[in-house]
């Protein structure tokens, strides 16, 4: 394993230092030793049953996936169409440690992998993390480590990445706020940590059409316009067509939910994608890194509800960034 990564990683157990030793990882506190198979780090903790359930669920449709005869082009231009992923590459210094927490099949983190960035996507999936791998070969990117492992009880170091990008994963965990407070003291001091949730209101244009196909049957998703941009590559369609509408845990949250648990993790508060401050969103480099000092709480309510219609067509997913103190 490319030993640049490893004081990005901890043992899962005790978080102690780990060490290479023949084709394995080795913690010099527990003497621990873990798998690494396929190249992919094994730093997963036994899980619970809600946990383990939601790998189950991944295991048979990997998430996001990949579209046929893929390449490096290709996944440059899929990033181009995402104000997120644009405004992430300008925002990120090009030396920096970057974590990608929940990476799925890992496309954000090897879009991110440039310059001169070390990339650590986490996961709690190997299916999925195999496509990531396999992705990282075809394109020929050597700065992108995959690691298998739960966010809860990460193989990871405290305080090691200068940003933390945590999108559309703690809403599928069985108590987001404590995973939010599990994840929070990875970033470094003056770091970033980015997550990705569910809106509340956002969210109500997929149950609905989640709640119709229940009534008159799989019609209603005809409505749901990723499915029909997708109806001619059946993998992708069908894990979007999961991921969305047959997940075992979901949960969804409002702009307020979050500022409360970023307050309790030592994290100050800066903006959200889209803004919460109406007409107000960041579109100079490095903007998403900075503060809406004028966050009022009335406006961000009504800003969340104008998300139903900017939001609701793609699943209704905002991202909260906040700081930790230096």
């Amino acid at each position: 394993m490319d030993c640049r990564f490893l004081p990005l990683l901890a043992c899962p157990a005790c978080a102690g230092e780990l060490l290479a030793s023949g084709g394995e990882l080795r913690c010099a506190g527990c003497g621990a030793r873990h798998a690494v198979r396929g190249g992919i780090p094994a730093l997963c903790p036994p899980l619970d049953e809600r946990s383990e359930r939601v790998r189950a669920f991944y295991r048979d449709a990997p998430f996001p996936g990949y579209p046929p005869g893929d390449n490096l082009s290709g996944l440059r231009a899929r990033a181009g169409r995402s104000e997120l992923a644009r405004l992430l590459d300008a925002a990120i210094p090009g030396d920096a440690r970057v974590l990608d927490l929940g990476c799925g099949t890992g496309q954000m983190g090897l879009f991110l992998a440039n310059a001169d960035r070390l990339v650590v996507g986490a996961d709690l999936s190997r299916p999925s993390l195999e496509l990531a791998q396999a992705a990282a070969g075809r394109y020929r990117i050597d700065n992108a480590l995959f690691v298998e492992t739960d966010l809860r009880a990460a193989g990871l170091r405290r305080g090691a990445f200068d940003v933390v990008f945590c999108s559309g994963v703690l809403h599928h965990t069985p108590d987001p706020r404590a995973s939010f407070a599990a994840i929070a003291p990875l970033v470094r001091p003056g770091g970033v940590v980015l997550v990705g949730l569910y809106n509340a209101f956002a969210r109500l244009p997929t149950r609905l059409i989640r709640g119709l196909a229940r009534l008159v049957g799989p019609a209603a998703l005809r409505l749901d316009p990723v499915l029909r941009e997708r109806a001619l590559q059946p993998d992708r369609r069908r894990a979007w067509l999961r991921d969305q509408y047959q997940h075992p845990e979901e949960h969804r949250h409002t702009v307020a939910e979050v500022r409360g648990w970023f307050a309790d993790a030592g994290i100050r508060f800066l903006r959200t994608l889209p803004s919460s401050l109406l007409g107000q969103e960041p579109t100079e480099p490095r903007a998403l890194f900075t503060s809406d000092e004028d966050s009022f709480a009335p406006e961000a309510w009504l800003a969340q509800l104008s998300w139903v219609t900017s939001l609701g067509h793609e699943g209704g997913l905002f991202v909260a960034v906040g700081g930790r103190a230096g």
